[in-house]
């Protein structure tokens, strides 16, 4: 998603104290070696773009090498770090997002993705993640409501309704123009967020995003934007 994408870092003193920064594991590593590993669809529903991420996170010793194999055997990720002593331990990688997301399916089919590790101390790393197609229902807005130019900049409380069986609602608040945000991972049953004091200026534009995460980790999101009321 591009709101997401524009801010991976997490950026945002607001943020820091309330988001949940892992999202749910949607594949057990063999043998325990990996600690963390995932593959998983991500949509906008406005601007019709998908994206493929994968999640690999190794043991104490970073990786020199990172090999993740489609169904199969075809190699869809290659990557080494061949002149570093430390390696990387923790890897996030995205795909391109095609307005189209038929093109992401075809490139990435469904099943089960076999990641090949290497660590720095030379010990072998191996795993598997399970991709599906599935994307879940989206979620819809009820306050405030779509480009809402009134919305109070003190004790604002975000409300959604969501379909059933979602694993976790993802939510990003974002000021336009800036770098201040927020991003919570929230239970699927969750239905409202209230926006902590002090995050909100009188008279700005905001953007948000919900969305909704199945138990396989695909997630559908949806955009809107608000603006609060001016200082009087």
């Amino acid at each position: 998603m591009k709101t997401a994408r524009r801010h991976t870092g997490w950026i945002g003193a607001a943020a820091a104290t309330l988001s949940a920064f892992a999202y749910p594991v949607t594949g057990a590593a063999e043998d325990g070696r990996f600690q963390k590993l995932s593959v998983y669809l991500e949509r906008n529903m406005q601007d019709h773009d998908a994206e493929i991420r994968f999640e690999a996170t190794g043991a104490e010793d970073g990786l020199a090498a990172l090999k993740v194999l489609a169904p199969g055997a075809r190699t869809v990720v290659d990557l080494r770090s061949p002149d570093s002593k430390l390696g990387v331990r923790s890897l996030t990688l995205e795909s391109p997002e095609p307005d189209d997301d038929k093109i992401v399916r075809a490139d990435f089919p469904a099943g089960a993705y076999r990641f090949e590790g290497t660590t720095t101390k030379g010990e072998h790393l191996r795993g598997e993640a399970q991709l599906s197609h599935v994307f879940p229902e989206p979620a819809a807005f009820e306050y405030p409501r779509p480009d809402q130019k009134d919305v109070p900049a003190t004790a604002l409380t975000l409300r959604w309704s969501v379909p059933k069986g979602i694993e976790a609602c993802a939510l990003v608040v974002e000021q336009n123009g800036s770098a201040f945000e927020i991003r919570a991972l929230l239970p699927g049953s969750a239905k409202s967020f209230t926006v902590p004091k002090g995050f909100l200026r009188a008279g700005q534009a905001y953007t948000l995003a919900i969305g909704t995460v199945a138990k396989d980790g695909n997630r559908s999101f949806i955009e809107t934007s608000f603006t609060t009321v001016r200082e009087r």
